[in-house]
C-alpha cells in the first residue's frame, strides 16, 4: 500500500448519474446495486403509496429482525408488496423513490448528483452505458466538502477506531491513525510497564483476534490495540525491571521507577514534547491543505504554533544551559509565532477593537495551554510510578507472608494472585483512559480543527428474477 493510501482519504469525485426519464428507475437500480455512489437528496421525498405504506409501524420482520431492503429489477406495487409481506422489497422501493425524487429533469433526461470514489467511476459508467445511462464528472462547487472514505487494512485499519471516536477525518486532512495508534500504545506501555502484565495483555489480544470466546467476537476489532499495548507494556517492564512487580524475574535494563522518579518524570515530559511537536507538524500540513500557505502560516495549530512552541522550548533550554545565544533565538522565534498567530486570530475575528481583544485573549490561552499540555504528559511518569508502587506493595505482602513458613504459603500465593489481578484491572483501566485523554486533548486538538463527513454509499442489493418471484421480504 502506498503512503498516500495510508495518509489520505480516497479521492472523491462529484458525479451526476444521467438517464432518459423512462430508464431512470432501471439505471438507479444498477447504481444502488453497485453501492459506490452517495446520492444528494434534495428536500423531502415525493409522497405516494409506497411512503404512506412504509410509514406504518411494520419495520421489522415476523421474527423481530430488521428488514433488509432489496430491489427488484421491475417496478412493483407497494400495496401488493405490503399485502404479500415482502417488506424488504417494499423498503427498497421506498428508498429508490426517495432518490428518484431528487433527480433534476431537463427535457427527456433526468440526473441525480452525488459523490463517488474516483477509482469506481469508470466501472460504474461501463455498467450504466449498457442500460442507456451515463456517469458525468462534475466540477466541485466552491466551498463544498467532499465526504471522507478512508482506506482500511494494515495499520490504518487497525488504529482507525481511535481517530473515529474523536472525529471523522476531514476530506482535505491527512489521516493520523498510524501515528495516533503508535503514540497510544507507547503511552499506555509507559504507564503500565510490567513484563508479566504486558504478556497477559498480548495473550488476551490474540484470543480476541481469534474471535473467542464467541460473546466477545464484536470486540475483535480492538485486538490490535490490546496486542500493541501489551507489547509496549512488556517492553517497558523489561526497561523498569518489573514482572508482576519487582520480583527479579527480569533484569532492569533502564531504571527502576521508584528509585529514579525524577528521571522518569523528565523523560515523560520530553516524550510529550516530541508527541506535541509531531502533532503540530501534522496540524500544519492539514492547515495548508485546508486553506493554503497563508492559513498554515498564521494558524495557532500551524506554523505560528510551531514557532511559539519551538521558541519557548529553545529559550527554556538556553536558560537552563546558560546559553545566551540560544535564548535570543528562542525568544525571537516565539515572538514571531505570537505575531503570526495574533494576525491569524485577528483576521478570523473580523478585525476592529473587539477582534483585537478576542485575538489577544485567544493567544494568551494558547500560550498557557502550551505549558499545561506539555506538563500534562507528566502523568505518564505518575501512573507508571503508581503501577510500580502497587506491584511493590503486592510483592512485599507476598514475601512477608511467605517467610513466615509453610503454613502461610497459601495465603502468600493468594495475595500475589489477587493483588496482581487488582493491579492489572485498575491500572489497565486508568492507563487506557489517560492515554486516550492525552490523545484527544493534547494531540488531536492540534491536528484537527474541523470535522469531516463520512462517505455513505447508497447500496441496496438487486434481486435476481428467481429471488424476486418468491421473496418473503
Amino acid at each position: 500500500m502506498r503512503w498516500g493510501d495510508v495518509l489520505e482519504p480516497a479521492r472523491m469525485e462529484r458525479v451526476a448519474v444521467v438517464a432518459p426519464r423512462d430508464r431512470l428507475r432501471t439505471v438507479l437500480v444498477a447504481v444502488a446495486d453497485a453501492g459506490v455512489v452517495e446520492p444528494e437528496i434534495l428536500g423531502e421525498a415525493a409522497r405516494g403509496p409506497a411512503t404512506e405504506v412504509w410509514e406504518e409501524p411494520r419495520r421489522e420482520g415476523p421474527d423481530g429482525s430488521p428488514v433488509r431492503p432489496v430491489l427488484a429489477p421491475e417496478e412493483l406495487d407497494p400495496a401488493q408488496l405490503e399485502r404479500d409481506g415482502r417488506l424488504g422489497e417494499l423498503a427498497g422501493e421506498v428508498d429508490l423513490r426517495r432518490v428518484a425524487a431528487s433527480a433534476v429533469h431537463e427535457g427527456v433526461a433526468a440526473a441525480v448528483a452525488g459523490w463517488s470514489p474516483a477509482g469506481a467511476v469508470d466501472a460504474l459508467a461501463d455498467r450504466l452505458r449498457a442500460l442507456g445511462g451515463a456517469v458525468v464528472r462534475l466540477p466541485v462547487p466552491r466551498g463544498a466538502e467532499p465526504p471522507t472514505l478512508l482506506r482500511g487494512g494494515g495499520a490504518t485499519g487497525a488504529f482507525q477506531p481511535l481517530v473515529d471516536t474523536f472525529a471523522t477525518v476531514p476530506y482535505a486532512d491527512v489521516n493520523p491513525s498510524v501515528f495516533a495508534g503508535l503514540a497510544y500504545v507507547v503511552m499506555f506501555g509507559m504507564m503500565f510497564g510490567d513484563a508479566g502484565h504486558g504478556l497477559l495483555l498480548v495473550v488476551a489480544g490474540l484470543l480476541l483476534r481469534t474471535g473467542r470466546p464467541a460473546r466477545l467476537r464484536r470486540l475483535r476489532r480492538v485486538a490490535p490495540f490490546v496486542i500493541g499495548a501489551g507489547l509496549a507494556s512488556a517492553a517497558f517492564g523489561f526497561a523498569y525491571g518489573e514482572a508482576f512487580g519487582p520480583t527479579g524475574l527480569v533484569p532492569t535494563l533502564w531504571l527502576a521507577p521508584l528509585d529514579h522518579a525524577t528521571s522518569l518524570l523528565a523523560v515523560s515530559v520530553a516524550a510529550g514534547g516530541v508527541l506535541l511537536a509531531v502533532s503540530y507538524g501534522l496540524g500544519t500540513v492539514n492547515r495548508w491543505r485546508e486553506g493554503g500557505a497563508g492559513h498554515a502560516l498564521t494558524a495557532v495549530s500551524g506554523l505560528a504554533g510551531v514557532g511559539l512552541y519551538l521558541g519557548l522550548a529553545l529559550a527554556g533550554l538556553g536558560w537552563y544551559r546558560h546559553l545566551g545565544a540560544l535564548v535570543v533565538v528562542g525568544v525571537s522565534c516565539a515572538i514571531a509565532g505570537l505575531v503570526l498567530g495574533f494576525a491569524g486570530l485577528y483576521a478570523e475575528s473580523g478585525g476592529r477593537a473587539a477582534g483585537a481583544v478576542q485575538a489577544g485573549v485567544e493567544m494568551f490561552d494558547a500560550v498557557v495551554r502550551l505549558g499545561t499540555n506539555t506538563v500534562s504528559f507528566a502523568r505518564l511518569a505518575a501512573f507508571g510510578l503508581t503501577h510500580a508502587a502497587l506491584g511493590g506493595l503486592v510483592w512485599s505482602g507476598t514475601t512477608g507472608l511467605w517467610h513466615k513458613g509453610p503454613a502461610m504459603w497459601l495465603a502468600a500465593a493468594a495475595v500475589f494472585v489477587v493483588g496482581n489481578a487488582v493491579a492489572f484491572a485498575l491500572e489497565g483501566l486508568v492507563a487506557g483512559i489517560q492515554a486516550l485523554r492525552l490523545e484527544y486533548y493534547e494531540m488531536f486538538s492540534r491536528i484537527f480543527v474541523t470535522e469531516g463527513r463520512t462517505f455513505r454509499p447508497w447500496h441496496i442489493a438487486m434481486l435476481t428474477p428467481k429471488e424476486g418471484s418468491c421473496s418473503p421480504g
